[in-house]
């Protein structure tokens, strides 16, 4: 129903693209406003592959929240469709223009507001840069845990849409537990707060979670109340060297359950690390079938680095190697942060999967991917946030050759029902967009996806925001 009111305004929304930017410069200064094609275009989509994106009317670029009202209201009143954005450095098509939209780009709603050290809190506007927030944060002794692997680039509000994770999400957690409260702009234009600065609050339903992860269907966020906690030391860094997936798998195992809680625990199989050394000449060992990174940021990580090597040893590591400083650990990571372009560079075209499975049958999933990855004759490297069960297996394959894109795209499906099987989930921490919109159908089945589409409803009832993503 939502999507039928679209689809039939879209004509006549294409050719008002006069009258809607005229109604838009009436709240808007004239260099927040693009409407040269060329320029329009290259807002058309994120870093997903096979994901249909359509040509914008118009990219708007406000600095205020009275200006994204205005935005919305004007939207409203012509039932334009409108696309939020941040930095697109999303990985599933979620922030893909719709033909005849207004693409609503935030990067320059970049402010941090506020810092608190007693309330441990930060306030910022959704166009701030994750790593930007971390070194402003850092200044104060303080630390914001999520950490994507684009983190230079990313911005806070495209985080919260995606709900998206990281490398220390095994110790920290993920956004949703760093969203307090947010300030969002519904699609009639009206502001809405949600949730609180203070350490506790249960008053009503928590509307607040319901936006995280919301990819822009429900309404524009505008400001997050974000929680913070003391910078912790500098961490350690442990590498194993395993002659199989399933024996890294199984260290994994052995470190939950003795109760460690390490910083960060990685893996890498086979194929990244060749990858990775063809690309940076890093040295890594490529006689290893499966690497795995665990770190450490308590008071003795030295100590806990020994009994998760030891764990390593039990499970039949072939090689521990403990980092001795800050330098050899920075090291180890810059392995593990360049592995998704390292893959990309084989063949010039990835599809990222983010599947997620219990830590217990990881092992299964890993191996379930080798066989895929024989089935359709195609490379596919598997790095995983292991610690969470949460793992990318990556497609390389060339774009320009329809028999092989064919091929990537069934071991693509073939990997999330194989995640799906295996009791996971089809996203971790990349979102749903129009990548796997007819996969989440599939997991949360017709029931749930009822309850989502009411939700969808009640905020967005003439269902302008970002149509056609989730389902």
């Amino acid at each position: 129903m939502i999507m039928s009111r679209i689809e039939a305004r879209r004509d006549e929304d294409t050719v008002a693209a006069g009258p809607l930017v005229d109604r838009l410069l009436g709240g808007l200064p004239p260099e927040a406003v693009l409407t040269d094609p060329d320029v329009t275009a290259s807002y058309a989509n994120d870093m997903a592959s096979f994901c249909p994106a359509g040509s914008p009317a118009v990219v708007v670029l406000p600095r205020t929240v009275e200006q994204v009202q205005h935005v919305m209201r004007t939207a409203t009143e012509l039932r334009v469709p409108v696309v939020p954005q941040g930095a697109r450095t999303g990985l599933s098509g979620a922030a893909n223009a719709t033909d005849g939209c207004v693409v609503l780009s935030l990067t320059r709603m970049d402010a941090i507001l506020e810092i608190s050290p007693v309330d441990r809190i930060a306030v910022v506007e959704p166009g701030v840069v994750n790593a930007a927030l971390s070194r402003a944060v850092g200044e104060h002794g303080l630390y914001y845990p999520p950490d994507p692997s684009s983190w230079e680039t990313c911005t806070i509000g495209g985080n919260i849409g995606t709900a998206s994770g990281g490398l220390c999400c095994v110790k920290y957690g993920v956004t949703a537990e760093y969203v307090l409260g947010l300030d969002v702009v519904l699609a009639d234009g009206r502001l809405m707060s949600t949730g609180r600065r203070t350490a506790k609050g249960v008053a009503g339903y928590d509307l607040t979670r319901l936006f995280v992860g919301s990819e822009g269907s429900l309404g524009v966020v505008v400001r997050a109340v974000l929680a913070l906690r003391p910078k912790p030391p500098g961490q350690l860094v442990l590498a194993a060297e395993f002659a199989s997936g399933a024996a890294a798998c199984d260290a994994v195992c052995r470190i939950m359950a003795g109760g460690h809680v390490p910083s960060l625990l990685e893996l890498m199989d086979r194929t990244t690390v060749k990858a990775v050394n063809d690309m940076a000449r890093m040295g890594l060992p490529e006689s290893t079938e499966a690497l795995l990174l665990a770190a450490f940021d308590t008071t003795d990580p030295a100590a806990d680095l020994a009994a998760v090597g030891a764990l390593c040893e039990a499970a039949g590591a072939t090689q521990v190697v403990p980092a001795e400083d800050a330098a050899e650990s920075e090291l180890l990571l810059q392995a593990r942060r360049m592995s998704l372009v390292a893959l990309e560079a084989v063949k010039g075209t990835t599809m990222i999967d983010d599947v997620c499975v219990p830590r217990s049958r990881l092992g299964e999933l890993i191996e379930g991917v080798e066989r895929i990855s024989e089935k359709y004759r195609l490379t596919i490297g598997v790095v995983a946030h292991a610690g969470d069960g949460n793992t990318h297996p990556t497609v390389c394959f060339d774009a320009a050759d329809p028999e092989e894109s064919r091929r990537a795209r069934e071991s693509f499906d073939e990997i999330m029902a194989l995640g799906l099987e295996l009791g996971g989930t089809i996203t971790g921490e990349h979102g749903v967009g129009v990548l796997k919109k007819e996969w989440l159908a599939r997991e949360i089945g017709p029931v749930g996806l009822e309850m989502q589409r009411a939700v969808k409803q009640v905020f967005d009832p003439l269902g302008i925001l970002n149509p056609g993503k989730l389902f």
